[in-house]
């Protein structure tokens, strides 16, 4: 099996890390991944944001906050199997925004994040891919985030990711074969 067959395959959604920063190597593979991404007529409308544990530790807590607002019992129970934690610990996030104005670019966003959670699964680093922090840039504290992860204007929030090096270790989920439908 080819070393992408086998990161596609071993790969899995870390939700524990250690406090370890990434190394300047790690990080440059992590940003040429990101940028390597293709996207719709080469139009390149995204933005990576590389947030350091600061920042992390702010969103989380915001996170948290909207959360905890509404959740019903599920939820709650859920966040407290995970130490209230959403993003884990981890040293680095990298959120990525994108021009509201062109119809790909969540698509595009999409690829880029599966480029980056594969060149870390390369690197024996862990990452979870990241959707519920769109809350905050849905709700009142939406233009403070943005000003503070430096937004370009007309981006939005499409999707983050968090990695670094595992504190824990999960399987892949199970495949779900049925979910294939040969039209052929």
């Amino acid at each position: 099996m080819n070393e992408i067959i086998r990161a596609i395959e071993e790969r899995s959604s870390t939700r524990g890390f250690t406090p370890e920063q990434l190394t300047e190597e790690e990080l440059k593979v992590i940003e040429n991944a990101a940028l390597a991404s293709p996207t719709a007529v080469n139009r390149q409308e995204w933005c990576f944001h590389f947030v350091g544990k600061d920042m992390i530790d702010e969103v989380e807590k915001a996170q948290l906050e909207l959360s905890l607002k509404n959740a019903d019992e599920e939820t709650r129970k859920r966040l407290e199997s995970r130490n209230m934690k959403v993003l884990y610990n981890a040293p680095l996030m990298v959120v990525i925004s994108v021009d509201k104005n062109f119809g790909w670019s969540k698509v595009d966003a999409g690829i880029a994040v599966e480029n980056i959670a594969l060149a870390a699964q390369g690197l024996g680093l862990g990452s979870v891919i990241i959707g519920c922090i769109g809350a905050i840039f849905e709700s009142e504290k939406k233009d403070y985030f943005e000003k503070l992860l430096k937004f370009p204007e007309n981006y939005e929030f499409a999707v983050a990711i968090v990695l670094g090096h595992k504190a824990v270790e999960k399987t892949p989920h199970e495949k779900k074969p049925e979910k294939i439908i040969r039209l052929f």
